[in-house]
C-alpha cells in the first residue's frame, strides 16, 4: 500500500517547522515517495520556491496550509484555481480580521479545496461539504476521532502532522517554540511542542501506525489525484490602468513616449524613432504597458528621482522621466531589461528622497487602493549573533555572560562561510574566553539556526498593484508597523508573475534637495534638479579623480576612493565602469582592469571577446556581459543569454547551469571556437557569479554621483550640511566634521539663536544644527524654534527662560553643548549651569518660581570657565563628538616627539617604515582564501584620512584594541598599490585613554 503525506510543514512553518524546503522534497523521494503536500501554518510564505524545487526534482507537489486558530485547525489542501483563490482569501482574513472565525470562512468559500480537520465542532459545522475529512494524525489518541467519522459519515485520512525530518530534531523544533515564545526550556508549555513522533516518516512507517485504519492510508492517495492543481505562476499579471484596456494603454505609452522624447531630444531623429518603435512594439507584443504608466504615474508625484536599475536601458523609461541617463548617448543594452522571449515583467526601480517616500507610497495605496496594492514581504532570518543570543536565553544562561559572547560577535564584519562554532573556536577576538556547557551545544545549534526565517517585514521599497483583488494571488498580513505585506519576498512575488515596482528611498537625492534649496536661499542662484547634468564638469572631474568624494553618493567608501587614485580617471564613462566593477562579482578582476587602463597589453582569448568587451579592457563588468558573451560567442537566444544571467545569480542552479554549458559549448563550435577557448571562457562566465550592476544602473548612479561630486565642489558648505543633516553618508558625523574642516570650511557650534535643526551651509561655515544635541527632547527643540520664530533672538539666559518653559534636563544639555554661550553675557558654562541648579533649589513656591533667573534674586558667583578636558568631555556626551578641536590636536607634542608623520605627507614615505597617530574612522574585516581574518582600517590624523591594513598576523594580535573613540599610535610600511597609498601595520598601540563619559583624555 502506498500513502501521501498530505500534512507536512516546513521552516516557512515560522519558528515551528524546522526544514528547509529543499531538504524536505530530497527528503520525500528519498524515502519512494513522488508526491507530497505543503502545508505551513497560516501561510504559503514559500509556495513558489516549493513548486520550482519540486520541479527541479521531478517530485509532485500539493499547495495548501494549515490554519490554525483559538479552538480549531484544519488543513486546506487546493484542487484548482478557484480553490486557490479560496485558500489565499481565508488566509488574509485570518490575518487581517480580529474576529476572523475559521468555520465561517469555510462556510463561505471552500469551493476547489479539500478540507482536513480533527476538531469535531469544526467538522460538524462544515457537515456535508465536499472534500471534508477527519484527520487521523499518528501518534495522537485517534479512537474517538474514528468513531466520530463512522458516526457521521464523514471518511477518515491519516497524516502524521510532519514538523521536521527525523526523530532527533525535534530538539531544534523545541528549541524555536521556546524562542518564539521567549520563555526557557526549562518553562516550556508541552502543549506548545509537536509529539516526537511528528516526523517524515516513510509509506511503510504510516502503514505500521495505521494497520485497523486502511481506508485512512488510501484517501491520501485519492485526495493527491484531486490536487494536481499547479497554478499558472510566472505568467505576467498585468496590473491595468485606469481602466484601459489594451489597446488603449498602448495608445496612451505612445504618446506619452513621443512627447517626453521630444522634451529630452528637442525631437524626433531617426535613432530615436526607430529605438522608440523597437522598445514599443515589444512592450506591446508582452503586454507590459500598465506598467509603465503605473510607474509613470507614480514618479510624476516627486520632482527628484533616480530610476535605475536594468530600466535605464530603455527610451521609453527615459522619455517618460522614470529614468535619467540617455540610453543611446551611453550605449545601454536593452535586451537585459526587455527581449522578445522574456517572460517575467520588467523591473523598474525607482529612488525617491527617503523622506519623501512615504508620502509616495500612501498616493499609491489611495490610487490604487487597498485592495489592490500591498508592499512586499522580507523573510528576515537567524543572523549568527541573534542566533546565540536567542538560544543562550532559551538554555537559561545570565544576560552578562550572554553579552560576553555577543558583543565579541558584534566586532565581527565577515564570518567566510565559516560555521559559528569554528569562529568563536578560532577568532582572536575569542582569545582567553573559556565557554564552558552548554556553550558547545548552543553554538552547535546556532549555526543549524542561521538563515531560519523568523517573521516577516517590509521589504525596502518593493509594491505590487494588480487590477483584481491581490488576496486571489497571493495572501496578504499586517507587518508589525501596520503595512498590508504580500507573504512573499521579492524573489517570490517576481516569479509568481505580480508585477513589482520598487519605490525605494534615497538620502542622496535628499542632500541634493537640501543643497540645492540651500543654494538658492544663500544666492539665489537656481539649479533644478533635472537639468543638473554636470558630466563635463572639470571640478567635479578632478575630485572624482582623486577620490577626493566623502559624502559623494556610491562613491565615497575606503575601496571606492582608492579605486579612483589607482585608476586616475573622472570623466563619466569610466565611473560608470568602476561603479559596477567594485561589486563582488567584478572586484576580483579590478588590478588587472588597473593594469590595462594604464597601458599594459593584453590578449583577448577570442575576438568576440574584444569585440564584447572593448569598453572595460577585455574584463567582464556588468551582468549583462554574460548574457551578451553568451548570445555573441555561443549562439544564444537574448531570452536565453538573460536566462544564463538569472542562474548564475540564483543559489538552486546546478542542473540548470549544467543545461547552459552543453548549450554553450555547441554554439561556440558552430563558430569555430576552439575547445580550449570555450573552457576558458566558460569559468570566465562562472566566475561572474557573484552580485554585480548592470551598465545601466551603474550608469544612473553615476548620474547622482556627479551631482554630488558638483556640489562638492562649487559649493561645498550647503553639501556638507546636508550630508550631516541627512545622516546617509558611510562615516560618522565626525568624519564629516573633520573632513568639512580638511576643506576649508569653519565648523561654528550650536547656538540657541543661530542654530535650526538641521546643519546649516553658508559662504565657508558650517553651522551645527540642534538635531546633533543627545538628548534634546524634540518638543523642547520644536517650542524653542518656534518662539524664535515668533518673538525674535533671545537675549539672555534669563529671557529664554521666561519665554520658554523648560524642563532643567534639556537646559543643562544646551549648556554643555556651548548652545547658550552667544546670550550668557559674560557667564561662563559653569556658571550658567550653577545658576540653574541654584534656580532648582529655589523653585518651592510660586514666587521664587516667577523670581528664578531674575539676577536680584538669584547672585552668580565667579566661578571660571570649564577645563579643557570637561568642555571636551561635554561636547562628547552630547554631541557624539569633540567639536572645539580635533582631539588629536591634544597629542601634537607628544606625536612630534614621535616622530609620527602626517597622512597628508604618505607619498614622500613610500617604502619606508613610519610611525602615524590615528582617529578611528570606519573598518571592514574580512577572510583570506585560508580562512584567517584580516581587515581594511581608515584612520584619520588633523591633516587628511588615509587606509590600513591589518594582515592577518597582525589582526590576530592587535583585534582586540580595536575601538572607535580613541587615538591611535601606528607603525607600519607605507605601500603604492597602483597608485593608492596604504599604510600596511605591523604595531598599534593606544596614544591615550579613550574619549567619551566619565573617561579622561591623557596627551601624557
Amino acid at each position: 500500500m502506498q500513502f501521501i503525506h498530505l500534512h507536512t510543514h516546513s521552516h516557512f512553518s515560522l519558528m515551528r517547522g524546522t526544514a528547509s524546503l529543499e531538504s524536505l522534497c530530497r527528503r520525500v523521494l528519498k524515502l519512494g515517495m513522488d508526491t507530497v503536500a505543503l502545508t505551513d501554518t497560516n501561510g504559503v510564505y514559500g509556495l513558489i520556491f516549493f513548486l520550482q524545487i519540486a520541479d527541479e526534482l521531478g517530485l509532485s507537489p500539493i499547495i495548501g496550509t494549515e490554519i490554525l486558530t483559538p479552538g480549531a485547525r484544519a488543513v486546506l489542501l487546493v484542487k484548482n484555481s478557484e480553490g486557490y483563490a479560496s485558500l489565499c482569501r481565508i488566509l488574509t482574513r485570518r490575518h487581517l480580521e480580529a474576529d476572523f472565525n475559521l468555520a465561517g470562512a469555510l462556510l463561505r468559500e471552500s469551493r476547489g479545496l479539500v478540507i482536513l480537520s480533527d476538531s469535531p465542532n469544526l467538522l460538524k459545522e462544515l457537515e456535508g461539504r465536499e472534500d471534508l475529512y477527519v484527520e487521523l494524525m499518528a501518534g495522537r489518541p485517534n479512537r474517538s476521532l474514528l468513531d466520530f467519522s463512522r458516526q457521521h459519515k464523514i471518511p477518515p485520512v491519516a497524516t502524521n502532522g510532519v514538523f521536521f525530518l527525523e526523530p532527533q530534531e525535534h530538539h531544534f523544533h523545541t528549541l524555536l517554540r521556546a524562542i518564539d515564545l521567549n520563555t526557557k526550556l526549562s518553562r516550556l508549555p508541552l502543549e506548545e511542542i509537536v509529539p516526537p513522533g511528528a516526523w517524515l516518516t516513510s509509506p511503510e512507517e504510516m502503514e505500521a501506525r495505521f494497520p485497523h485504519v486502511p481506508e485512512a492510508l488510501e484517501n491520501t492517495l485519492s485526495i493527491a489525484e484531486k490536487c494536481r492543481f499547479r497554478g499558472n505562476f510566472g505568467s505576467v499579471i498585468s496590473p491595468g490602468f485606469n481602466g484601459l484596456d489594451s489597446t488603449g494603454m498602448m495608445t496612451l505609452l505612445r504618446r506619452k513616449s513621443y512627447a517626453g522624447a521630444r522634451n529630452r531630444y528637442g525631437g524626433i531623429t531617426g535613432p530615436v524613432r526607430k529605438r522608440l518603435e523597437y522598445e514599443l512594439a515589444i512592450i506591446e507584443k508582452k503586454g507590459f504597458a500598465s506598467v509603465f504608466l503605473i510607474v509613470d504615474d507614480i514618479v510624476r508625484q516627486a520632482p527628484r528621482t533616480c530610476g535605475r536599475g536594468s530600466a535605464a536601458a530603455s527610451i521609453v523609461s527615459y522619455s517618460l522621466g522614470i529614468t535619467h541617463v540617455d540610453p543611446i548617448r551611453h550605449d545601454l543594452y536593452f535586451d537585459r531589461f526587455l527581449n522578445p522571449g522574456r517572460k517575467d515583467p520588467p523591473d523598474i526601480d525607482v529612488d525617491f528622497p527617503w523622506d519623501e517616500r512615504d508620502d509616495i507610497l500612501d498616493y499609491v495605496f489611495q490610487r490604487y487602493g487597498s485592495q489592490h496594492s500591498a508592499m512586499v514581504a522580507n523573510h528576515v532570518g537567524f543572523r549568527p549573533r541573534a542566533a546565540v543570543r536567542e538560544l543562550a536565553k532559551v538554555y537559561g544562561l545570565p544576560d552578562g555572560e550572554i553579552k560576553q559572547v555577543t558583543d565579541r560577535l558584534l566586532h565581527l564584519w565577515s564570518w567566510g562561510g565559516q560555521r559559528v562554532e569554528d569562529v568563536v573556536q578560532s577568532h582572536p577576538l575569542f582569545r582567553g574566553l573559556t565557554l564552558n556547557p552548554p556553550w558547545p551545544e548552543i553554538l552547535g545549534w546556532a549555526n543549524r539556526l542561521l538563515g531560519t526565517p523568523r517573521h516577516l517585514s517590509v521589504h525596502c521599497g518593493g509594491v505590487v498593484i494588480t487590477s483584481r483583488p491581490l488576496d486571489e494571488y497571493v495572501p496578504l498580513e499586517k507587518a508589525p508597523k501596520g503595512v498590508r505585506i504580500v507573504q512573499w519576498e521579492k524573489d517570490q512575488t517576481e516569479d509568481s508573475g505580480l508585477v513589482k515596482v520598487d519605490l525605494l528611498g534615497n538620502r542622496s537625492l535628499a542632500v541634493i534637495r537640501d543643497a540645492l534649496d540651500a543654494i538658492r536661499r544663500n544666492t539665489g542662484e537656481i539649479i533644478e534638479y533635472e537639468n543638473l547634468n554636470p558630466l563635463d564638469d572639470a571640478a567635479a572631474q578632478d575630485l572624482i579623480r582623486r577620490g577626493d568624494t566623502l559624502g559623494v553618493f556610491y562613491i565615497e567608501s575606503p575601496a571606492m576612493r582608492q579605486l579612483q587614485k589607482k585608476t586616475n580617471r573622472g570623466d563619466y564613462e569610466h565611473l560608470v565602469i568602476h561603479s559596477s566593477i567594485i561589486r563582488p562579482a567584478a572586484n576580483q578582476y579590478i588590478n588587472a582592469y588597473v593594469r590595462r587602463l594604464h597601458g599594459e597589453s593584453y590578449d583577448p582569448l577570442h575576438p568576440i571577446l574584444e569585440q564584447v568587451l572593448n569598453e572595460t579592457y577585455g574584463i567582464m563588468v556588468y551582468q549583462e556581459d554574460v548574457s551578451r558573451i553568451a548570445v555573441e560567442m555561443g549562439g544564444f537566444s537574448p531570452e536565453d543569454g538573460d536566462g544564463l544571467r538569472k542562474t548564475l545569480s540564483k543559489k538552486r542552479n546546478a542542473r540548470k547551469l549544467a543545461a547552459y554549458s552543453e548549450q554553450f559549448v555547441k554554439g561556440a563550435r558552430k563558430k569555430n571556437v576552439s575547445g580550449e577557448v570555450i573552457e576558458k571562457v566558460w569559468s570566465m562566465i562562472l566566475s561572474f557569479g557573484g552580485y554585480s550592476f548592470c551598465k545601466p544602473h551603474s550608469a544612473s548612479y553615476a548620474l547622482v554621483s556627479f551631482k554630488s561630486a558638483y556640489l562638492r565642489a562649487h559649493h561645498p558648505a550647503e553639501f556638507m550640511a546636508a550630508v550631516i543633516s541627512n545622516r546617509g553618508g558611510y562615516y560618522s558625523t565626525f568624519a564629516y566634521i573633520s573632513e568639512a574642516r580638511r576643506m576649508g570650511l569653519t565648523v561654528l557650534p550650536p547656538d540657541i539663536n543661530a542654530s535650526v535643526k538641521v546643519f546649516v551651509g553658508r559662504e565657508r561655515q558650517l553651522r551645527v544644527g540642534l538635531m546633533q544635541l543627545k538628548g534634546l527632547k524634540v518638543s523642547a527643540m520644536e517650542e524653542l524654534l518656534e518662539e524664535r520664530s515668533k518673538a525674535g533672538p533671545f537675549r539672555s539666559f534669563e529671557d529664554l527662560m521666561h519665554r520658554v518653559p523648560m524642563d532643567p534636563g534639556d537646559m543643562r544639555i544646551l549648556i554643555k553643548a556651548g548652545c547658550l554661550d552667544s546670550i550668557s553675557r559674560g557667564r561662563s558654562r559653569a556658571e550658567l549651569m550653577w545658576q540653574l541648579e541654584a534656580g532648582k533649589k529655589r523653585k518651592d513656591t510660586v514666587q521664587a518660581e516667577l523670581s528664578l533667573f531674575e539676577e536680584k534674586v538669584i547672585r552668580v558667583p565667579h566661578l571660571g570657565s570649564y577645563d579643557l578636558k570637561s568642555k571636551l568631555l561635554h561636547e562628547v556626551e552630547i554631541l557624539g563628538f569633540p567639536l572645539s578641536m580635533h582631539p588629536l590636536t591634544l597629542f601634537r607634542e607628544t606625536w612630534e616627539n614621535l616622530g609620527a608623520i602626517p597622512a597628508s605627507r604618505m607619498h614622500d614615505y613610500i617604502g619606508r617604515e613610519v610611525s602615524m597617530i590615528g582617529w578611528w574612522v570606519t573598518n571592514k574585516m574580512v577572510y583570506t582564501r585560508q580562512e584567517e581574518p584580516m581587515a581594511f582600517i581608515s584612520f584619520e590624523d588633523t591633516s587628511a584620512l588615509y587606509e590600513t591594513i591589518f594582515f592577518p598576523d597582525i589582526y590576530r594580535r592587535y583585534c582586540s584594541r580595536f575601538t572607535p573613540v580613541r587615538p591611535y599610535l601606528l607603525r607600519g610600511v607605507v605601500e603604492d598599490d597602483l597608485g593608492a597609498l596604504t599604510l600596511h601595520v605591523q604595531s598599534l598601540s593606544f596614544l591615550g585613554n579613550r574619549v567619551g563619559k566619565k573617561q579622561v583624555l591623557n596627551a601624557g
